[in-house]
């Protein structure tokens, strides 16, 4: 899965559910995509858009090769200024929104730190590889490349997200000796665990993901 930017629960039901979670930065920055921003209610409780003030980049950039603007973290404060977050905050939420304040890295490692921090605060497993570590070649696409990658990492089954069922052949995972695997809808707030942990606590949303990682039939 692509590194998202604190992302909603359901993206969180993969680290539980699996033996190995891959961070997918190997491949094109999606524009219109989670990686580098998500959605909050506003003061009157609307969906708005927090983003990452990234670096202009060509259209072709991989996730990987992101960059920051300079000034990023007096923006990322202004921009998260809008949203009505509690002043008296849990310790999680504290945690997280310490993580979040401070931009002294690349995108790709502060959204991989985002999302271990937040794991750490939710008591979710951590095993983390990133795809760009294996030098997948260039001109493997889509699920072929999906593949390539569980290959490389001996998997037996590969777990997605319910959204994947119209990007990946089950017949084509068959022929490759491993079963093709996606997680039930989530039936919890699209909300990104951002808001959620200011409003639930850690304990709640952890017990709220970890009941929630069937296999869909």
């Amino acid at each position: 899965m692509q590194p998202y930017f604190v992302p909603y629960a359901g993206y969180f039901r993969l680290l539980a559910a699996t033996d190995l979670f891959v961070i997918y930065d190997c491949v094109q920055f999606p524009r219109r995509g989670w990686v580098h921003r998500n959605r909050l209610p506003d003061a009157q409780g609307r969906a708005s858009w927090l983003t990452l003030p990234l670096a202009k980049a060509p259209q072709e950039v991989l996730i990987r090769d992101l960059a920051f603007c300079s000034e990023a973290e007096t923006m990322l404060a202004e921009r998260l200024r809008p949203f009505p977050l509690p002043a008296e905050r849990n310790a999680a939420f504290a945690s997280l929104m310490a993580n979040l304040s401070v931009i002294d890295r690349p995108p790709v490692d502060y959204l991989v730190a985002t999302l271990a921090r937040t794991a750490q605060e939710l008591r979710l497993p951590w095993r983390v590889l990133r795809s760009s570590s294996l030098a997948i070649a260039p001109e493997l696409r889509g699920q072929d490349r999906i593949l390539e990658i569980a290959r490389r990492l001996g998997a037996k089954r590969y777990v997605n997200a319910p959204g994947g069922q119209l990007l990946y052949d089950r017949k084509a995972f068959e022929a490759a000796g491993i079963e093709l695997r996606f997680l039930s809808d989530y039936a919890g707030p699209a909300w990104s665990v951002l808001w959620r942990l200011a409003s639930e606590g850690a304990a709640a949303l952890s017990s709220d993901i970890q009941a929630s990682t069937a296999l869909a039939a």
